[in-house]
């Protein structure tokens, strides 16, 4: 099966904006978009490469920015344009984010690159995916790169959850027996990083970081905590995870990590 057959067929019964809009996984959500709200500029273009429904393009689309979106699954892209609602500066198009062909050098001011880079499994996939990202962005402009996280990954859904099994990844060559690394092969559908693969990356492009954010920080180990918080405690939870979420001890432990970069 190829990688993009996998893609299909775990979407098609995974419910990505249920994830997002639990108490728990709303943590990713609000964080991304609170520092997407930081780079947002009036009147500035905003593109979405690997857009899924559309839960981001059309929050920022409902704010009144003009949003372009690309999305490689059918069925997304059916029900982001279900999704758009009137007066909505929105575009979906098909698409892959290894080829942004259609669309031109220098043109956003702000580009979302949230879901791709998830699911590419070679270096060279992914610094294609970059490189295009970076490319239809102007000068100046901010991108958004998000990665799973591999050891809060493996303490989440291998230790505490069970969703794999951590001491088969090691006999399968998933998991390094000493260093406990992870390597990914389309078939488990995500590809789990360390931040220091991202810094090798990010070497070949001419950028500045701005931010590396925990994007979930430990909200993922405690998703039952999180979930039974009454509103007070969940303001002051947010609070708290806003004032870590950069921190270098967090990096680790998250299973959600955003790289954002200003291109040179």
């Amino acid at each position: 099966m190829e990688a993009n057959e996998y893609l299909r067929e775990f979407y098609g019964a995974h419910d990505e904006d249920a994830r997002l809009a639990s108490r728990h996984g709303s943590v990713e959500f609000l964080t991304t978009m609170r520092y997407i709200e930081r780079y947002l500029k009036p009147g500035g273009r905003v593109i979405e490469i690997g857009a899924g429904t559309g839960r981001y393009a059309h929050a920022l689309a409902r704010q009144g920015y003009a949003v372009d979106a690309i999305e490689l699954l059918e069925r997304h892209v059916g029900a982001f344009e279900q999704n758009t609602q009137p007066g909505e500066r929105v575009t979906v198009t098909q698409g892959d984010a290894l080829d942004l062909t259609g669309f031109a050098d220098n043109t956003y001011d702000l580009t979302l690159l949230l879901g791709p880079l998830y699911h590419l499994f070679t270096k060279e996939d992914k610094l294609r995916a970059l490189y295009e990202a970076i490319r239809v962005t102007k000068r100046g402009g901010v991108v958004f790169a998000a990665y799973c996280v591999s050891d809060g990954c493996i303490l989440d859904s291998g230790f505490r959850r069970g969703k794999f099994d951590v001491a088969a990844y090691i006999e399968r060559g998933l998991i390094d027996p000493v260093t406990f690394a992870a390597r990914s092969e389309p078939k488990e559908l995500f590809e789990l990083v360390r931040k220091e693969q991202i810094d090798e990356l990010m070497r070949n492009f001419k950028v500045t970081r701005l931010h590396y954010v925990a994007a979930d920080g430990y909200t993922m180990h405690m998703p039952e905590a999180v979930d039974g918080m009454d509103a007070a405690t969940f303001e002051l939870y947010l609070r708290y995870h806003f004032a870590t979420c950069e921190r270098a001890d967090m990096a680790g432990l998250t299973s959600h990590a955003i790289d954002v970069f200003r291109k040179g």
